[in-house]
Parts: structure tokens; C-alpha cells; sequence
């Protein structure tokens, strides 16, 4: 197989992701994330309607006239289901519900709320801090893993890869201006896991190229240990973006915003793997010197 230069490309694809990440945090600093009612507070109902003949256009409209503050519709399923979302918790109004649903019964007959969630301003905020520690301890797990297994030098080398991941990831969000709910940041973990994974894989091959190769300098070894695993890189990246794509096409409005966020997980967390991680050890000059030390300080 044609080995591929992947090395000639660090310092422009480098320069990529510096500005990428500036314009990232630029937008998660001035314009900020779109927070769920998870994370915000608010009301959450699931209808049903008596046929399919309604658009979302027309049901946010009924909606609008009870003067819901930050409303939001999206259909999911077939076309008689719609989810509804206000940032309104009312939760010393118990009747608020029932009259929502008098008001909206004189423009949809047998319309059936099938799921209301309250979610309080306490709860969201708890729900927020918890997130940030979970995807926080992840990559404070991560960097302590990799520092086990490989050198210092790999363990930095990941985590650069993981923090770039995640701030495009949330930068392409906030530039959408798409919804970050507890479902995202399941999907951001997954990303750190999958970025993760797939970087080990070209790190180990790294570290059993510097024994076997002790002639060869590192930017060179670099690229030829990504070449020898790109093969399997490409089958996991391919196979897993035909299941997201899937879901994201064909899962409903529910699942879209977790989909789309594998998706991008997928192909940035692929792209750090090569352009991120590697070039990190060929800064840090790692040689064949550092890894047989360690392995005989092991013995």
C-alpha cells in the first residue's frame, strides 16, 4: 500500500486547529451555548394530535398565543407527535398545565399531552454543574491513564487531541446555536472515549516503532505508524459514521442533536488522532532512548 505523508501536512493542518479553536472559544465567550430545558429550567410537554394534516408552524403558533416564554416545537416520530418546550416552570400553579390544555383544545380537538416535565431553575443548575465535572473528571482520567501506560509526553499529546475535540465540537454548537441538553454531553463523553481509543491505537504502534526502529527520528516514525494502522482507523471511522448518519437521517428529531454531535466527534476526534496527538510527541522530540528506559525502569 502507497504510504501517504501525513507529516509534511503537521504544521498547516497545526495552524488549522489554533484558529479554529480561537474562533471556537470566541463564539462559546461572546455568544455562549443554546442550554435545554435540562440545563435552564422549563416545561417540556409531549402531544399527540388527532391527524397529521398540522405543521410545526401551525401548532408553534397555537402555542404562542398563551404567551410561552422561549418556545420551541420540533416534530419527532411520525407526523402527529411534537415535542414542546418554554422556559416556564410554574410550579406554584398546578392548574397552569390544565388550562394550557383547554386553551390549546379550541384549535386542536383530542389533542393528548402525553409527557409534561417540570424541570426547576435548582435542578437545571445542578444538572449543569454535574455535567461540566463528568466530561472535567473524563479527561483528568484520560490524562492519568495515558501518563500510566505510555511517557508524559503521550499523555499531553492526548489530552491536546481531547481538549480539541470537545471545544470545536461545543464551538460548532454555539455557532448553530443548537441545543446542549443532558443527551449532548452524553454524546461529548462518548466523544473523549472514542478520541481516546483511536489515538492509543496510533500511539501504540508509536511506541513499538521507537523499539524496533531506533535509527529512525520521530517525525518520520510518526508517519509511518499512522500509516500502518490507517487501515483500521478508516474501517472503525467509516462503520461508525454509517450508524450515526443513519440515526441521523432516520431517528427522529430527538436523536438528531445527539447524532450530529457523534458525527463531528467521529471525524474531529479522527483528524486529532493524526494532526493533534502525533505532532505534540514530534515537538517534544520523543526518542528511542525514552521508551526503553521506561520499559527496563519497569523490569
Amino acid at each position: 500500500m502507497k504510504t501517504i505523508q501525513f507529516n509534511k501536512y503537521y504544521r498547516y493542518f497545526g495552524s488549522l486547529s489554533i484558529i479554529l479553536i480561537i474562533i471556537s472559544l470566541s463564539f462559546l465567550f461572546f455568544k455562549g451555548l443554546n442550554y435545554g430545558v435540562d440545563f435552564k429550567g422549563g416545561t417540556l410537554i409531549e402531544i399527540r394530535l388527532n391527524n397529521s394534516d398540522h405543521s410545526v408552524s401551525k401548532v408553534r403558533d397555537v402555542f404562542s398565543k398563551s404567551n410561552l416564554p422561549n418556545l420551541t416545537v420540533k416534530n419527532f416520530g411520525n407526523n402527529k407527535d411534537y415535542i414542546v418546550k418554554f422556559q416556564k416552570t410554574n410550579l406554584d400553579n398546578p392548574e397552569f398545565i390544565n388550562n394550557l390544555k383547554n386553551e390549546v383544545s379550541k384549535s386542536f380537538p383530542n389533542i393528548n399531552f402525553r409527557r409534561v416535565e417540570n424541570v426547576g431553575p435548582k435542578v437545571s443548575s445542578e444538572l449543569l454543574k454535574s455535567g461540566i465535572i463528568a466530561i472535567s473528571l473524563s479527561l483528568a482520567a484520560m490524562l492519568f491513564y495515558i501518563w500510566i501506560r505510555f511517557e508524559w509526553q503521550f499523555s499531553l499529546g492526548a489530552i491536546f487531541a481531547l481538549f480539541h475535540d470537545v471545544i470545536i465540537t461545543l464551538g460548532i454548537f454555539s455557532f448553530l446555536s443548537l441545543e446542549i441538553n443532558l443527551s449532548i454531553v452524553a454524546a461529548v463523553l462518548t466523544i473523549v472515549g472514542y478520541s481516546m481509543n483511536d489515538t492509543v491505537v496510533i500511539f501504540d504502534r508509536v511506541r513499538d516503532n521507537l523499539k524496533k526502529y531506533s535509527d529512525l527520528n520521530i517525525f518520520d516514525l510518526t508517519n509511518q505508524s499512522i500509516n500502518e494502522t490507517l487501515s483500521r482507523t478508516i474501517l472503525t471511522s467509516v462503520t461508525t459514521l454509517l450508524a450515526l448518519f443513519s440515526i441521523f437521517f432516520l431517528g427522529g428529531e430527538i436523536l438528531r442533536g445527539f447524532s450530529f454531535a457523534m458525527i463531528l466527534g467521529v471525524i474531529i476526534g479522527t483528524y486529532s488522532s493524526i494532526y493533534i496527538a502525533n505532532p505534540v510527541l514530534v515537538k517534544l522530540n520523543v526518542d528511542h532512548y525514552t521508551v526503553v528506559k521506561k520499559e527496563e525502569d519497569k523490569n
